[in-house]
C-alpha cells in the first residue's frame, strides 16, 4: 500500500517544528532520509538537491513526484494510480502526470494582532488541480492552479494567498540533460524555491495557496556536489481570475546554493549535508520602523543537516550585509536544531532542542548601522501558528517531542521561550511586520508558547490534522499592551 504523508506530513507536520526534522520543527522527514523525489539528478541524492522532501512519493512541490512506474498497468492500485502516467507515446518517454489537492481546513484565533477583540474563525478551502507534461528524456512542462476560498468572522482583509478565485500557482519549462558526467537543467517560469533552510526558503504551506516566484533556475549535479544558480521575482496574487497575479518588480531574489555530500563514514555511518549558499535580495520599498527605501542585502550562510545514527542535526549560520536607505546593514541569524530517535524504528519517539537567534538593532533609527535580520519567505509558522513571531530580533529555545501513540497517528509537541535581543527594536510577527508599540517599550522577554499537532493517516491518501497553541504574553508584549492567545486548528486534505 502506498503511504501517504503529503501536506499533512511533510508540511503540516513540519510547521510544527518539532520532529526528527532540522530546525526543531521544520519537518516530519529529516531532509537526509526522506524518499527520492524526481527531478533532475539521479547522481546527487535528490533528497539534498533542493527540491524539498517527497516521502511516501509525495512532495509539497508536485513537480518533484517521480510516477513512472505507474507506466505500467500491471502496478496500479486503482484508478488515480492511472492518472499518474498518461502515456503520449508508445515507448512511454513521454507522458502527463495529473496531480491535485482538495483541503477543508478551520482555524479559530483568540484576540487575533494580540488585542483584546472578537475571536477570528477562518473557514478555508483550497482546490489545485495541475499537470506535469514530460515531452522525452529531455522536456517537461509543469503547470498548477489554485483557488482559495476563506469565510468566517473577524477577517480583516485578507491578502490574495488567501482568498483568490484563481491563480496560476506554477506555470514553468524545464530542459535538462547530461553535460561533463553532471546532471544539468534550467528551469524558467513561475515556481516554488525550497533551496536552503526552512527558516529562510519554503513554500509557505499553512498559506491557502503558496509562496511562488517567477524568473530561471539552473542546476548542475554530480556525484557528490552539485550548484544551483537562480534569479527570481515575488510574486503578488491577486483576488479574482489568473490575469491578476502578477509578477513584483520591487523584489528580486537571486544567488547561488552549493552542496556538498560528506563521507558516509563519518561518526561511524551518516548521511551529512553541507551547503553554503551566497544570496541577494533587492527590495525597492523596504521597510524597517518608519522608513520605506530601497534595500540590498546580501546573505553569507551556511547549512549543515542530516543524521548520524539516531541524531538528526539542521544547522544555519548567516551573515546579512549590504544598504538600507544608503546605511549598512551587518545582521546574523542562527538556527541549531538537532532531534534523538529513542529506538531503531523510524516512528520511534524523538526527543529534540532548537535554538535560534536573529539579530536585532536600528530599525527605528535614521543613521548608522541596520542590525535587523530578514527572514526572507520561510516557514511562517515555525514559532508561533498564530503567526506572532519570525526570527527577526529573536532569541528562541524551544524542547520538543514526537511519538506515535497509536498506528497511523503522530504527537507532536513542543514549549518555547522567547525573547528579544534588542529592547530598543521591535517584537516583528510573520510577515515581517512589527507589532505595535513594541519599539516603545522596554524589556527581554517576550512570550512563551505552548503548541500540540495531531497528525493522522486515516488512507494512503486522506490525512487530518489537528493544532493547539498557547501564545502567553510576556513582559514586552504585555507593556505594549497586547495580550495572549489562543489557537486552534483542524484540517482534512485530499491529494492525489
Amino acid at each position: 500500500m502506498k503511504k501517504f504523508v503529503g501536506l499533512a506530513g511533510t508540511a503540516a507536520v513540519t510547521v510544527m517544528g518539532l520532529l526528527a526534522a532540522p530546525a526543531g520543527a521544520q519537518t516530519a522527514t529529516p531532509q537526509a532520509a526522506a524518499e527520492p523525489a524526481s527531478p533532475a539528478s539521479t547522481a546527487y541524492p535528490t533528497s539534498a538537491a533542493g527540491d524539498g522532501n517527497t516521502v511516501g512519493g509525495y512532495n509539497q512541490s508536485r513537480w518533484a513526484e517521480d510516477w513512472r512506474k505507474y507506466c505500467d498497468p500491471a502496478k496500479r492500485d486503482d484508478v488515480i494510480d492511472a492518472l499518474k502516467c498518461v502515456k503520449l507515446t508508445e515507448d512511454g518517454k513521454s507522458y502527463v502526470t495529473f496531480s491535485g489537492e482538495l483541503r477543508t481546513r478551520v482555524n479559530i484565533t483568540t484576540n487575533p494582532n494580540l488585542r483584546e477583540v472578537e475571536q477570528q474563525r477562518q473557514d478555508i478551502a483550497r482546490i489545485v488541480g495541475g499537470a506535469d507534461v514530460h515531452l522525452g528524456d529531455h522536456f517537461r512542462v509543469f503547470g498548477e492552479l489554485g483557488r482559495a476560498e476563506l469565510q468566517g468572522i473577524n477577517l480583516g482583509t485578507p491578502a490574495g494567498n488567501l482568498r483568490n478565485q484563481l491563480a496560476v500557482q506554477q506555470l514553468f519549462a524545464e530542459v535538462k540533460g547530461k553535460a561533463l558526467g553532471l546532471d544539468v537543467g534550467v528551469r524558467a517560469g513561475r515556481q516554488e524555491f525550497f533551496d536552503g533552510p526552512q527558516l529562510l526558503t519554503v513554500g509557505r504551506d499553512n498559506n491557502t495557496l503558496y509562496f511562488v516566484l517567477d524568473g530561471v533556475r539552473a542546476y548542475a549535479r554530480g556525484k557528490d556536489a552539485r550548484v544551483d544558480v537562480f534569479d527570481l521575482n515575488y510574486v503578488t496574487y491577486g483576488f479574482k481570475g489568473i490575469g491578476d497575479d502578477k509578477t513584483n518588480p520591487d523584489v528580486r531574489f537571486s544567488g547561488a546554493t552549493f552542496g556538498f555530500r560528506l563521507s558516509p563514514k563519518l561518526f561511524g555511518g551518516s548521511k551529512l549535508y553541507l551547503d553554503p549558499f551566497i544570496w541577494r535580495l533587492r527590495n525597492r520599498r523596504a521597510v524597517w520602523g518608519p522608513t520605506t527605501a530601497l534595500e540590498e542585502r546580501y546573505f553569507l550562510g551556511l547549512h549543515a543537516y542530516g543524521d548520524a545514527g539516531p541524531v538528526n542535526i539542521d544547522w544555519t549560520l548567516n551573515h546579512q550585509l549590504g544598504t538600507f536607505n544608503n546605511r549598512p546593514i551587518s545582521a546574523w541569524q542562527a538556527f541549531v536544531a538537532q532531534t534523538y530517535r529513542l529506538g531503531k524504528k523510524a516512528d520511534a519517539p524523538r526527543v529534540g532542542f532548537h535554538f535560534d537567534y536573529g539579530s536585532g538593532g536600528g530599525a527605528y533609527e535614521r543613521t548608522g548601522e541596520l542590525n535587523t535580520t530578514n527572514g526572507l519567505f520561510g516557514n511562517n509558522i515555525y514559532y508561533s501558528y498564530g503567526l506572532f513571531l519570525t526570527p527577526t530580533n529573536l532569541l528562541y529555545a524551544a524542547p520538543n517531542f514526537t511519538f506515535t501513540p497509536i498506528k497511523g497517528v503522530r504527537l507532536a509537541t513542543e514549549y518555547g521561550f522567547a525573547w528579544r535581543p534588542d529592547e530598543f527594536d521591535a517584537v516583528y510577527r510573520a510577515s515581517g511586520a512589527a507589532l505595535a508599540g513594541t519599539q516603545n517599550v522596554r524589556g527581554k522577554k517576550v512570550a512563551e508558547v505552548a503548541r500540540l499537532q495531531a497528525t493522522w493517516t486515516i488512507t494512503p491518501r486522506l490525512s487530518f490534522v489537528g493544532r493547539y497553541e498557547h501564545f502567553k504574553a510576556d513582559t514586552v508584549l504585555q507593556r505594549a499592551n497586547l495580550k495572549s492567545s489562543d489557537f486552534w486548528a483542524g484540517w482534512l486534505s485530499f491529494r492525489f
